[in-house]
């Protein structure tokens, strides 16, 4: 069952959030749209050589395996955020620092298939929490980071940051790279 779950109003996320919320459709279907990025998402990843998979357009950027991993770190940590939220937790939830993430992933010594398959299993358990929770616990409001967001408007972030960094992937890095 693919359940109904309004989109949040600009009060319940954060600013910086917009560039997430403005990716994705704002009719209710978040869960078939994290179903459909799923999909793409593997599909994206499986068709890439390791070459690839391991290509960064400037020496200091993350390589395209690394944006996934990252893609799966946020994903985990807005979801946590959104069940702590959702359970109507007080407590100011912690930020985290992106950069840290990625240098401590060892991403490198991981195979795709690793990866995807990490992948799949939290947009699985993503896509179960939000089917699962009522349409009362995704309006609570919770802090993480000084920011105050929705339970939902975690969802629809989690969503709109995964097809932010395809697009990235697709518009810069395989463009630059089969160029």
């Amino acid at each position: 069952m693919n359940r109904y779950i309004e989109f949040p109003s600009k009060n319940e996320y954060p600013v910086y959030a917009e560039m997430y919320m403005k990716l994705v459709k704002k009719d209710g279907s978040l869960i078939e749209q994290l179903k459909l990025s799923l999909e793409k998402t593997k599909t994206l990843f499986n068709n890439l050589s390791n070459k690839e998979l391991e290509y960064r357009y400037e020496k200091n950027k993350w390589s395209i395996k690394e944006i996934l991993v990252h893609i799966i770190d946020d994903e985990r940590i807005y979801g946590y955020r959104a069940l702590s939220f959702a359970r109507n937790d007080k407590t100011n939830l912690p930020g985290f620092e992106q950069e840290d993430y990625n240098l401590n992933s060892d991403t490198s010594e991981r195979t795709i298939e690793n990866i995807l398959e990490e992948y799949v299993a939290l947009r699985l358990s993503t896509i179960t929490l939000f089917n699962g929770l009522s349409d009362k616990s995704l309006k609570r409001m919770g802090t993480a980071n000084g920011n105050q967001a929705s339970a939902r408007a975690l969802g629809y972030h989690i969503l709109g940051h995964d097809l932010h960094h395809i697009k990235i992937i697709e518009d810069l890095y395989l463009k630059k790279l089969r160029t």
